[in-house]
């Protein structure tokens, strides 16, 4: 089979692109706020450990270098994420140049990385699914260089990349296995008789290693947290799987990856596994119920694969095509960065969520501290504020202090295992964001939450009660909550 010429790498214009979002992402970093799972991360990163109830330890673990590093600030804890997004958009250029294309279509791929709502939504704050992207673009990079080389030593680079990305977010294995899955399907088969491939599955069990002893020696809770999204969210993703696909990449990118897949699997047949595996790695994800973005990365390939024939169309149709990149820009920075006022965040919310978790949680706090002071002084020294998610408690430990409020508790997520109320407190509970049971004795309600937005704290209630009903040690399992 026939393997493109490998053309120079197109280094300025690129990384000139990729350096000019970075800047954008910058410029914008700090303008709404910490995302609810920010201020999860930031705890998790003070509490470092191989591994949490939902999550490897890699993302927790950047956090703390970058706000180290970078400062304590909204803008310092992004600035590693920005990194991760200017180097997503190199390597999908490189992606370009390994299935054939010269300098303009490396710069094309590059643009469109750059205008994908997808990546400068990821790129724009701390998130898993932020360096999960760029380590799957890693191994679309090395799994291309495999098979238009042969070489097996690519299985080596492989596989330490799914390593280290396994140490982040357990997905990895959804493109591997759909390239694996391919491979065996259409070939080449050769790549998969080789002892290098044994050589990487090897190293990047060597370095996940690690979490794995830890999900394995607290009973594997990462099953228990994925069960829980698939049978609550399961049906709602399979419905909008498809739609949110089109809508999260950007719709004016469909032609160009349809363009991709079709010459992967007519033209560059010796990378024709590199375009089953999306299709295949859909059906998985829509198996298992999980999230539409799952797959969102593989269709980033195939949108490197398709700026060659997409010139072609540009060369002929410059006018439609300014049109469409101005408007690809510009619906993604709407919908995916804060350019909006945070007031008429409601406009972009039904298509990207994130959006709303990013606004309003200074005041969030601020009517939890009102509502705190309710709680007659000589008795707030026993008195305990539980919350209902890890985003409600990460906000209170980084804006409490400032408003004089103790340590806020959750058995959301790992919270409920880094700390837990003292039996000693046996006073009021104010409970944010969480109906009253049994669990608690005499409780009233003492305010709302208004935030401004249709996020998932607008209409939150606060309750003050006036004791646990048990003490906190035998209360605390009843009051974990996986998902």
């Amino acid at each position: 089979m026939t393997r493109p010429p490998v053309h120079p790498f197109a280094a300025r214009p690129v990384v000139g692109l990729a350096v000019l979002v970075g800047v954008v992402l910058t410029a914008l970093s700090g303008r709404y706020g910490y995302h609810r799972d920010e201020l999860y991360f930031m705890v998790a990163g003070k509490h470092l450990s191989w591994g949490y109830i939902d999550q490897p330890p890699l993302t927790p673990l950047i956090a703390r270098v970058s706000t180290a590093i970078f400062g304590d600030t909204v803008m310092g804890l992004r600035v590693l994420s920005t990194l991760s997004c200017v180097a997503t958009i190199i390597v999908i250029a490189l992606l370009a140049r390994e299935f054939g294309s010269a300098r303009r279509g490396q710069v094309l791929a590059a643009i469109c990385a750059a205008a994908s709502g997808f990546v400068l939504g990821v790129g724009h704050m701390v998130s898993t699914a932020t360096y999960d992207l760029l380590a799957w673009m890693l191994i679309g990079l090395f799994a291309v260089k495999l098979l238009r080389t042969g070489d097996g030593r690519w299985w080596l680079a492989l596989g330490l990349t799914a390593g280290i990305a396994l140490e982040n977010k357990y997905l990895v294995v959804l493109p591997v296995g759909a390239l694996l899955v391919s491979l065996l399907i259409v070939g080449p088969r050769s790549v998969l008789r080789s002892w290098w491939l044994l050589a990487g599955v090897a190293v990047a069990g060597v370095v996940a290693l690690p979490n794995v002893l830890w999900q394995f020696q607290h009973g594997w809770p990462q099953l228990t947290v994925a069960g829980g999204i698939s049978e609550d969210d399961g049906t709602e993703n399979r419905i909008m799987f498809i739609p949110l696909q089109i809508l999260q990449l950007s719709p004016f990118l469909v032609p160009i990856w349809i363009a991709g897949f079709l010459r992967l699997w007519k033209k560059l047949q010796w990378a024709r596994s590199v375009a089953l595996a999306y299709p295949v790695l859909c059906v998985a994800v829509l198996i298992a119920g999980g999230k539409s973005y799952y797959a969102l990365p593989l269709l980033l390939v195939l949108v490197a694969a398709g700026c060659e024939p997409a010139l072609r169309w540009i060369d002929q149709h410059r006018i439609p095509a300014v049109i469409g990149l101005v408007l690809t820009v510009l619906t993604s920075a709407v919908f995916t960065l804060p350019v909006l006022p945070a007031s008429a965040a409601d406009f972009v919310i039904p298509v990207n969520k994130e959006q709303g978790e990013q606004i309003g949680w200074p005041a969030f706090t601020a009517s939890v501290a009102t509502a705190w002071a309710q709680i007659p002084p000589a008795e707030q020294s026993t008195a305990t504020i539980f919350t209902g998610n890890y985003g409600e408690a990460g906000a209170l430990r980084r804006y409490g202090p400032s408003h004089g409020l103790p340590t806020a508790y959750s058995g959301h997520m790992s919270f409920a295992d880094w700390e837990r109320p003292p039996d000693t407190n046996t006073g009021p509970v104010l409970l944010v964001g969480v109906w009253p049971t049994s669990d608690f004795r005499d409780c009233k309600q003492v305010g709302t939450i208004d935030a401004i937005v249709s996020n998932d704290e607008d209409g939150a209630t606060l309750f003050v009660c006036e004791a646990p009903a048990e003490p906190w040690s035998t209360l605390w399992p009843k009051l974990r909550r996986f998902y």
